[in-house]
């Protein structure tokens, strides 16, 4: 794959980002930043767009048409936001995580819950509340902001990124790292063929998918991750 087809920055040569991606069990996400612009109003959530929804997807049947297996996905929020509770749900992510501040919690809790090794997850973040996970697991997509050079230049220098967007969160920049890992997959055109001609084997991918239901985790008063109770 040329690097040349992407205006996005490529902290790590292609020939990296693939070897890290082809360990990969697991695809977590951050949401504020990521999926939206940040932005809130009050008591309010933040957003998500369909084009990144249709990201997510594509790319997990990009890993499944490699690997035979479907990845583990999952949510891992700062606050409580219903819109993530939502996409997760809808999009039968495996597991969402609200109220997490320190958010290398929640990736211990599901590493020694669904037998995940850290360096068998890829990882989209954008701030600084992201960099605990960064720091440990094996593949790391930044969701890039203009606005932010210096933190960019300290995640570059300390090895914290391996891919920065050239879109924000506003502005699509999970699909344009989605298809940036389905093209290091080698099979970016198979992906789309297959799911418009909505084959056999997409509706295989489609009903394994369907067929997870989202847990939701939360913090106790004592700092434990515990099941959202009322999600169950």
């Amino acid at each position: 794959m040329s690097k040349d087809k992407f205006i996005g920055k490529f902290v790590n040569g292609v020939s990296d980002i693939e070897k890290r991606l082809s360990k990969a069990k697991a695809f977590i996400f951050d949401w504020d930043g990521v999926f939206n612009n940040g932005f809130k109003t009050g008591q309010s959530g933040s957003g998500f767009s369909e084009v990144d929804s249709m990201g997510t997807n594509l790319l997990r049947f990009s890993h499944f048409l490699k690997t035979k297996h479907l990845p583990l996905t999952a949510i891992i929020s700062g606050e409580k936001n219903e819109s993530a509770q939502f996409f997760a749900t809808r999009e039968h992510f495996n597991l969402s995580f609200y109220k997490i501040a320190h958010k290398i919690d929640a990736l211990n809790y599901i590493c020694d819950h669904k037998g995940i090794k850290p360096e068998e997850v890829v990882y989209f973040f954008d701030d600084v509340l992201d960099l605990s996970i960064a720091k440990v697991c094996g593949l790391r997509i930044m969701i890039g902001k203009q606005a932010t050079t210096l933190f960019t230049e300290y995640c570059i220098k300390n090895d914290l990124v391996d891919y920065i967007s050239s879109h924000h969160g506003g502005e699509h920049g999970v699909r344009e790292s989605c298809e940036m890992l389905m093209t290091v997959n080698g099979n970016f055109d198979e992906v789309l063929k297959q799911r418009t001609d909505h084959t056999e084997l997409y509706k295989d991918y489609i009903r394994q998918r369907n067929n997870a239901d989202t847990l939701i985790y939360t913090k106790d008063g004592g700092g434990r991750i515990i099941p959202d109770q009322n999600s169950l």
